[in-house]
């Protein structure tokens, strides 16, 4: 078996509650690494042509890189496949943590889940050992309650959860993945197949250790990494700014969204900037395993009233740019409230704020009214608006039902 990878792929039948371990020869790992590649290896050769991607035929997939649980900073991240519910096509999404290497020293280099359950149920991977338990208790709880319930059931503070919230629970269809609380495997609705199979989560912790042809090498390469981030002015940016730190120039280029991208400059956006959020509501960088470039946001402030606390991470670009300036709103204590709320229902900020700001428009051109909206004032640049939006779309209630079906079809 060639060195980073354990050798087993994890096989679930939650129609049957069958579980066994597969132990693909060394050309099937030559050939698809991992990734996406290794899960659609599963999903072109089972999943039936034309069914509805929230149907039990529908395969999830769960796979690590070859490189993923090494000390190499920028690579612990973990791929989830399906057929899309938002698409039609081939759904996929990424994220980062520490739950992709954790899912490699729990001994395994992917998951391919299949069928769907009675009930709800999560999955445990204990040092190599996988079962499936009862549900209910945790079907319809935040992901915040459900994170410190599943470490304390399984045993062990440094476990690694993954889990859906209650959007994906509704059906929303561009509801997300979420380890951490905060990380999301967050496009095309994932997190909606996965609520499909009534699998609530998947906690994993384990010791085994991954293999390396020259593991001192790879440890040199870390700290000479960590050492030189002064010297490399991009990569600097990306420590003190993180990704917002993009979104100054995105504005200045003409390409930072604006009003449902019928603009591409914000007149707000220094509000909104990785600048005036390093200034204001940021109190430390957060990172995935082994990354010494730490760009994770971690912020705490408060909206009217409404707490937003670290616990929940804070607003990347992508999420700053779609609840801020796509939504012609340069409040960023309301987008920082929006992407909490995102993190505690399980939705993918990107296609949650780009769907408001389409109905948004559609409120501004009178194609929808106040009738329509459940009396909520869509216009752009209500920051009240979005924050009512967000939670009326993770439980499909009133308007929010339209909207949970993501901008096309709504």
């Amino acid at each position: 078996m060639p060195n980073g990878y354990n050798g087993k792929i994890l096989h679930v039948n939650l129609t049957t509650g069958e579980i066994h371990t597969e132990t693909p020869p060394v050309d099937f790992y030559r050939k698809y690494m991992g990734g996406s590649a290794m899960g659609l290896y599963y999903i072109l050769k089972e999943v039936p042509k034309g069914i509805d991607p929230l149907a039990a035929e529908n395969v999830l997939t769960i796979m690590d890189s070859v490189v993923t649980g090494a000390p190499i900073s920028g690579q612990s991240r973990i791929n989830v496949n399906a057929k899309s519910p938002m698409t039609g096509g081939i759904g996929d999404s990424q994220a980062g943590g520490f739950f992709p290497a954790e899912l490699k020293f729990a001994g395994y280099d992917g998951i391919v889940v299949r069928g769907r359950a009675e009930k709800p149920v999560y999955l445990s991977i204990i040092h190599g050992e996988a079962k499936l338990h009862d549900a209910a208790h945790l079907w319809g709880k935040q992901t915040r309650e459900v994170d410190q319930a599943l470490k304390a059931e399984v045993g062990d503070p440094k476990a690694q959860v993954m889990q859906i919230g209650p959007a994906a629970e509704k059906g929303v269809r561009f509801s997300s993945i979420v380890n951490m609380a905060n990380r999301n495997n967050g496009r095309t609705g994932m997190g909606a197949v996965m609520g499909s199979k009534n699998l609530k989560a998947i906690a994993f912790f384990g010791k085994h250790k991954i293999t390396a042809a020259d593991p001192g090498k790879l440890a040199r390469m870390y700290r000479d990494g960590t050492k030189n981030i002064p010297n490399f002015p991009t990569v600097e940016r990306m420590h003190i700014l993180g990704t917002t730190g993009g979104l100054s120039g995105h504005h200045l280029a003409g390409g930072l969204p604006t009003r449902n991208y019928n603009e591409g400059q914000f007149e707000g956006y220094e509000s909104i900037s990785g600048e005036r959020m390093l200034e204001t509501i940021l109190v430390r960088r957060d990172t995935c395993y082994s990354c010494a470039v730490r760009c994770k946001r971690v912020v705490e402030t408060e909206y009217k009233g409404r707490q937003v606390s670290e616990r929940f991470g804070g607003p990347e670009y992508e999420t700053m740019a779609t609840f801020g300036s796509y939504c012609g709103n340069d409040n960023m204590h309301a987008v920082a409230l929006a992407n909490q709320l995102c993190n505690w229902y399980g939705m993918d900020t990107i296609s949650c704020g780009a769907t408001i700001s389409f109905a948004m428009e559609c409120f501004e051109k009178g194609l929808i009214t106040l009738q329509d909206t459940d009396g909520v004032e869509l216009r752009f640049g209500n920051a009240d608006a979005i924050i009512q939006m967000v939670e009326k779309i993770a439980f499909r209630q009133g308007f929010g039902d339209t909207l949970a079906e993501g901008s096309q079809r709504a």
